[in-house]
């Protein structure tokens, strides 16, 4: 009886007009909502940034905003499996753009990272994460990771770009592609203890620096995991000890000639930025001390004063987190994490719910993408992590990456809108 009460009502959800699923599945409160919230606080916090400048182009920020909805709501509509025939030729056009980057890019801060097109600096490195979410999916979906070898296709697809972004230099941006690789590929169904050893190297690198006794302990235990783990127990095992072996002999190499000066001097004045308070230090120190000036509720938009006089370098892009804390105070701090938190939560709920495992993937791309992003960010502006320059999603003034979001957004919202149709029919 139940059986049929239930096939009865599928029936009749069926039947309903697929206009009006449409219209009924056509704004997502989270997805949209949450996005549109945070370019509409971001706003007037770039404005503040820009009262005593000599420039003012705070009012791109939500222009960028509008044009990447309307692309959004356009991609909201499309099938992702139309764009599989494109994704080699988007992904081959975003390497020939980081390419260019080398020869006739435009430099700032030290980076060179930014492509002048028709008299708007674009930034490939943005649209680069985009396009390897997309053919990473792509491979995944076509070829899962069930042998070692299987490794190869993913690795290739992510290391042409990550390279390419590192030598700008832009480390920030280099790291994202390795958090999309590995969530993606144990999203993928890739063995947990894989993502373990594919993680490993850093540990190693980490521990050379850090305390290198450790290794003597580390690195058996990366040997015990690869022979319980891996096929061919014993090469595998030797593999990993001449793996582990030569990144910690070539880890202080790399610290000293691989690294430019001032990202070495990010990597470790976040422990102390008091021992350069007038150099690598200053960007921390002056981030807490104005996240901090903002108390409870904060001054009110447009009235914080260290943002006023400009005492935090880059703050309505990297730094814009630290306008927010002074202006709308902790309170508004923790309603953005909230928000953040929303919308990953929605996110892995339409990459759990999507039609096929393409899809999925691509959905759990992107919200590792804006994740990572968001955790590095806040992470710098309030002193627990390196200022590594990573812009916080659709708060930080940046037209490149404005646009990639909203792009991110419309793929999720075609997902989210299909998967939920099928799932009610």
């Amino acid at each position: 009886m139940l059986g049929g009460l239930l096939r009865q009502r599928r029936r009749s959800l069926h039947g309903r007009s697929s206009s009006q699923l449409r219209r009924r599945n056509d704004f997502d409160l989270v997805l949209w909502g949450i996005p549109l919230a945070m370019v509409a606080i971001s706003s007037p916090l770039i404005l503040s940034t820009q009262r005593q400048a000599d420039y003012a182009d705070w009012f791109q920020h939500p222009i960028t905003a509008g044009i990447g909805i309307v692309i959004a709501w356009a991609l909201a509509r499309l099938r992702l499996e139309r764009l599989k025939p494109l994704l080699l030729p988007i992904y081959i056009a975003t390497v020939i753009s980081l390419i260019a980057v080398r020869v006739i890019g435009t430099s700032a801060l030290g980076a060179q990272r930014w492509i002048s097109v028709a008299g708007v600096n674009v930034q490939p490195s943005e649209f680069a994460k985009l396009s390897a979410i997309l053919l990473l999916a792509a491979v995944l979906d076509r070829y899962p990771v069930e042998r070692p070898v299987d490794l190869l296709r993913p690795l290739g697809v992510i290391s042409v770009p990550w390279a390419l972004v590192f030598i700008q230099p832009d480390l920030g941006t280099s790291l994202v592609f390795g958090a999309l690789l590995l969530t993606m590929l144990y999203w993928s169904g890739m063995p947990f203890e894989w993502l373990v050893l594919l993680l490993a190297p850093v540990g190693t690198a980490l521990l050379a620096g850090i305390i290198p006794w450790a290794l003597a302990l580390w690195v058996p235990l990366m040997m015990l995991i690869a022979y319980r783990s891996l096929p061919w127990k014993r090469f595998a095992s030797a593999v990993m000890l001449m793996v582990h072996t030569a990144i910690a002999a070539i880890t202080p190499w790399l610290w000293m000639h691989g690294l430019k000066d001032y990202q070495r001097d990010r990597l470790v004045l976040f422990l102390d930025p008091s021992k350069d308070p007038l150099g690598g230090g200053y960007h921390l120190l002056q981030s807490t001390v104005g996240i901090g000036s903002g108390g409870w509720f904060g001054t009110g938009l447009l009235q914080g004063q260290l943002t006023k006089l400009r005492f935090i370098p880059e703050q309505h892009t990297d730094f814009i987190f630290s306008a927010l804390g002074e202006e709308t105070g902790y309170v508004g701090t923790v309603l953005l994490v909230i928000g953040f938190a929303l919308l990953m939560t929605r996110l892995v709920q339409v990459a759990n719910r999507a039609r096929d495992d393409f899809e999925s993937l691509v959905v759990i791309g992107v919200a590792t993408m804006v994740m990572f992003q968001v955790v590095v960010n806040i992470f710098m502006t309030i002193g627990l992590g390196p200022v590594t320059g990573i812009p916080l999603p659709f708060m930080s003034y940046g037209r490149s990456a404005m646009v990639v979001n909203f792009i991110a957004l419309g793929l999720c919202l075609s997902v989210a809108r299909r998967g939920r149709s099928q799932q009610v029919r």
